[in-house]
């Protein structure tokens, strides 16, 4: 009997396990290759795992709800029938009896004991409060000698508020303070809620927001400065062009993807905004990945990145910014698309906002905010003297790591990229 373990695979630089939200077969079922047989989620994307064979989904490990390792066997399809594997001429009811002497029931879905399987590792990673702790954070408590009861003081900033590395490292920083004050600051004030009030518990994605722009504004001092643009150039051009562009490519020709050559060239020139920071070392990034904010129908957000923007032409990023786009609001990004980001550009002016102040996207140490374009009427200098015109200006906003950006670094950058977006060539080609 030919068998096909089904593995959760990478999802990413730095992700190590994925939350099973949903499986799509039941044991029994057939399988067809590239067929999706569960829904995956990690703290970045949701994401589908689909079987490379035909065959019967014959057993699976987890539960919905569970926490999957990368690498972990989540099922195993059968691809071949032999004595041990009853014929489909039996039915389903006759091949589920058959295999459930090997396999347990938990919520309705049958889950199978993995071959030399320590049971008692999930229950050994929690402590009495039942929080959960990973084999990583235990290792560190111990060496440092944090009880279990110390651990349930610290608060998390990992899906689900578990306690990740860097919060018991950032803990042990200042743990010669009284710990129970340092919980006690770190602690949400008590909130009462009114008769007549609606209580709306976060989904899992907006609680990941939550924790990722407290966790942002906590490992960054943000520094934003600001700058106003005259974009009229870009504007015209864009009139002249858009309308043969999109009979040529079929795709929209928008302002972003402008705004995103211009600080791809701009990082070229300042690397350490296009960096991140470990500890006391700074660690310059070799490629220009830009991370594009994206509002989600729900309410959500989400970051799609361009990788090597620097390296793409303008109607490339045109194509790549309606793509990502699109399918990040459609649930279809791939977790790879999300990750590896070195830079971010968030749009404040797909709300008609005329600017604000945008939180780091984490370990980056900057981001861009581009707000709405508008008429107003500027003073130009001429050679007959000054005049009164009106312009389309646009204003940028750029939130930066104080601890390796200044604000000299800072609004050196919004300069240039100031320059490349005013000195634009009017008969440009796309």
């Amino acid at each position: 009997m030919a068998k096909k373990e089904i593995l959760l695979p990478q999802m990413g630089e730095g992700v190590i396990e994925a939350t099973l939200t949903k499986w799509l077969k039941n044991v029994g079922d057939t399988v067809e290759v590239d067929e999706p047989i569960a829904e995956v989620a990690t703290d970045k994307v949701d994401t589908e795992i689909t079987s490379d064979v035909d065959g019967i989904l014959t057993k699976v490990f987890f539960k919905e709800g569970d926490i999957v390792p990368v690498g972990k066997v989540m099922a195993v399809i059968t691809t071949e029938q032999d004595d041990e594997l009853p014929a489909k001429a039996t039915g389903e009811k006759d091949f589920l009896k058959e295999i459930s002497n090997n396999t347990i029931s938990l919520d309705d879905t049958v889950i199978s004991k993995p071959a030399n399987e320590d049971t008692g590792e999930e229950t050994s990673n929690k402590s009495k409060s039942g929080r959960f702790y990973s084999p990583l954070v235990k290792s560190i408590a111990s060496k440092e000698n944090i009880s279990f009861e110390e651990l349930d003081k610290i608060k998390g900033s990992g899906k689900d508020g578990r306690v990740t590395k860097d919060d018991v490292l950032n803990y042990l920083k200042n743990r010669s303070h009284a710990p129970e004050i340092a919980h006690k600051e770190n602690s949400s004030p008590s909130i009462v809620s009114s008769a007549g009030d609606e209580i709306i518990e976060m989904d899992r994605m907006r609680r990941l927001i939550a924790d990722n722009m407290v966790n942002s504004v906590r490992t960054s001092p943000h520094v934003t400065s600001f700058i106003d643009v005259d974009v009229t150039k870009i504007v015209n051009w864009r009139n002249k062009v858009k309308d043969e562009f999109f009979k040529r490519e079929g795709v929209k020709l928008t302002f972003t993807p402008v705004f995103f050559e211009a600080a791809a060239l701009a990082l070229k020139e300042f690397p350490r905004i296009n960096a991140a920071v470990d500890g006391y070392k700074i660690i310059l990034r070799k490629d220009i990945n830009i991370g594009m904010a994206t509002a989600l129908p729900n309410g959500n957000l989400i970051v799609p990145v361009i990788k090597n923007a620097d390296k793409k032409s303008l109607s490339g990023l045109t194509h790549d910014v309606n793509d990502l786009a699109s399918r990040a609001r459609e649930n279809k990004l791939k977790p790879d698309e999300i990750m590896g980001g070195t830079f971010t550009i968030t749009n404040f002016g797909s709300f008609d906002s005329l600017t604000g102040t945008p939180i780091i996207n984490q370990p980056q140490v900057a981001i861009l905010a581009v707000g709405a374009i508008r008429k107003k009427p500027v003073v130009l200098e001429t050679d007959s003297g000054d005049v009164i015109a009106i312009r389309h200006i646009v204003i940028l906003s750029m939130a930066y790591d104080h601890r390796i950006v200044d604000g000299a670094m800072g609004g050196l950058f919004l300069k240039k990229v100031k320059e490349i977006l005013e000195n634009w060539d009017t008969n440009r080609k796309i």
